[in-house]
C-alpha cells in the first residue's frame, strides 16, 4: 500500500466518520474510496462494512440507558437483525464479482436517494402506520428485509431502520437513535462474521480506513455545535450523486 493510498483512505475515513456522527451516510465516502484504492468491489464492500461498523457500536454503547426494556419483543428484534444481516451476507457470497460490479452504480444511487429523502420517507411511514404508536410485530417484519440489505451492501440502511422505528414506536428520538445504532451494528457484525470466515476482508486497507472513521467520529462530535447538520447532509448527497455518476460512466457506459 502506497503512502498516497494511506492518505487517501485516512481522508475518506475521516470525512465518513464526521458524516456518521452528524448525519449518517459514511459509506458514500468510504466505499468509493476503497474502490479507488484498487480493491475488487465485493472485497471493498466487505472491508467497508467492518471499517464503519465501529461507529455504530460506539453510538449505541454510549446510549445503553436509552435502549428499551429487554423484554421478549426486544430480543426477537435483535434476532431478526442478526439473522437478516447474515442472510444478506450469504446473498453477497453467492453473487459473482461481475454481477456485483455491475450493480455498484445502482447500489450507490439507491443509498444516495435513501439518504436524500430520509425525512419524507420517515413522514410517509409515520402517516401510513400512525406514528407514535407501538407496532412491535410490524417493526420486526420491516426490520428483516432492511437487515438483509444491510448485510448485502449496507449504505443507507440506517436511514430505513430509523424511519421504520419512528413509524412503529412511541419512543423518544434519542432512544430510537440508540436502537437504530444497535440494529445497524448487529446486522453488520453478523455479516462481517461471514466476510471474515470466507476471507473477504482486506485487513491493511480496513485498518487504515478504520483509523480515519474513528478520528472523524470524534471530530464530528465537536463539529456538531458549530456546523449545521443540514450543510453536512447536503454535502453527503452531492458526493453521493457524483459517485453514482462516476460509476455509471465507469461500469455502464
Amino acid at each position: 500500500m502506497t503512502t498516497q493510498t494511506i492518505l487517501w483512505l485516512l481522508a475518506a475515513g475521516f470525512l465518513g466518520g464526521i458524516a456518521n456522527s452528524m448525519a449518517g451516510g459514511a459509506s458514500l465516502f468510504t466505499f468509493p474510496a476503497l474502490l479507488f484504492a484498487g480493491l475488487p468491489p465485493i472485497v471493498a464492500n466487505a472491508s467497508n462494512a467492518l471499517a464503519v461498523t465501529s461507529s455504530n457500536g460506539v453510538g449505541f454503547l454510549s446510549d445503553l440507558k436509552k435502549l428499551p426494556p429487554r423484554d421478549m419483543a426486544f430480543w426477537m428484534s435483535v434476532g431478526v437483525a442478526i439473522v437478516g444481516g447474515g442472510f444478506g451476507a450469504g446473498l453477497l457470497l453467492m453473487t459473482t464479482e461481475k454481477t456485483f460490479t455491475n450493480s455498484v452504480p445502482a447500489l450507490i444511487g439507491i443509498a444516495t436517494l435513501l439518504f436524500a429523502f430520509s425525512k419524507p420517507i420517515q413522514r410517509f411511514l409515520a402517516r401510513m402506520l400512525g406514528g407514535g404508536t407501538d407496532h412491535v410485530r410490524l417493526r420486526q417484519v420491516m426490520l428483516f428485509p432492511v437487515a438483509i440489505y444491510g448485510g448485502y451492501f449496507g449504505a443507507g440502511a440506517g436511514v430505513i431502520i430509523l424511519s421504520a422505528l419512528s413509524a412503529t414506536s412511541s419512543m423518544e428520538l434519542r432512544s430510537l437513535n440508540a436502537l437504530k445504532n444497535m440494529f445497524a451494528f448487529l446486522m453488520n457484525m453478523s455479516a462481517i462474521v461471514f466476510f471474515v470466515w470466507f476471507g473477504l476482508i482486506d485487513w491493511p486497507h480496513t485498518f487504515v480506513m478504520m483509523i480515519g472513521t474513528l478520528s472523524g467520529g470524534f471530530a464530528g462530535i465537536k463539529l456538531t455545535k458549530q456546523l449545521p447538520s443540514a450543510v453536512v447532509r447536503n454535502v453527503i448527497v452531492i458526493c453521493g450523486v457524483l459517485m453514482t455518476m462516476i460509476y455509471v460512466y465507469k461500469y455502464w457506459l
